[in-house]
């Protein structure tokens, strides 16, 4: 069995989180609204915790969707996209928990090809800098060198407060 080592605790993931958030805030301080994208399931849950971070610093109209996709193997079945509404003019902010090689953002980019967005960045919890996809997240809460046989796993509760493991 592998080893777990906790790199990074609920209250952790908290900071890095509004630090995200403030950096999100700046980089777009003349939006009235962003569309963010969670990755499902824990790209999801990231994103909610974001735009709650958000939302305690300034009131900003996000509206939140999710995207699916295998991330194993990407191209064995749709990458969709529960989108009502269209992305054109639009900052979009694609958010999943870790980067590994860059597939999964890479991948999920195929939907909104289909829109001409005004912007589209990348938020990461973890990126783990072993990219072999042309990929970088533009806001990243730990930035983590490991072996290719070590892998990041974050678990988050039912209550969303979360834990990132090097296992």
């Amino acid at each position: 069995m592998s080893k777990k080592i906790a790199i990074l605790s609920a209250e952790d993931i908290r900071q890095k989180t509004t630090r995200i958030a403030y950096q999100i805030l700046e980089e777009n301080f003349a939006e009235k609204k962003i569309v963010m994208i969670g990755i499902k399931d824990n790209g999801l849950v990231y994103a909610k915790q974001l735009i709650a971070a958000i939302d305690k610093i300034e009131k900003l109209d996000i509206e939140l969707l999710s995207l699916s996709i295998d991330k194993s193997k990407p191209l064995s079945q749709p990458v969709t996209l529960n989108n009502q509404s269209t992305l054109n003019g639009k900052v979009v902010i694609l958010v999943d928990d870790v980067a590994n090689t860059g597939k999964t953002m890479f991948y999920a980019l195929q939907p909104l090809l289909q829109y001409s967005p005004k912007k589209v960045q990348a938020v990461v919890l973890v990126d783990r800098q072993h990219k072999l996809f042309p990929v970088t997240p533009d806001f990243i809460g730990l930035s983590l060198s490991t072996t290719l046989k070590e892998r990041i796993e974050v678990q988050f509760d039912k209550k969303g407060n979360g834990t990132a493991y090097l296992v």
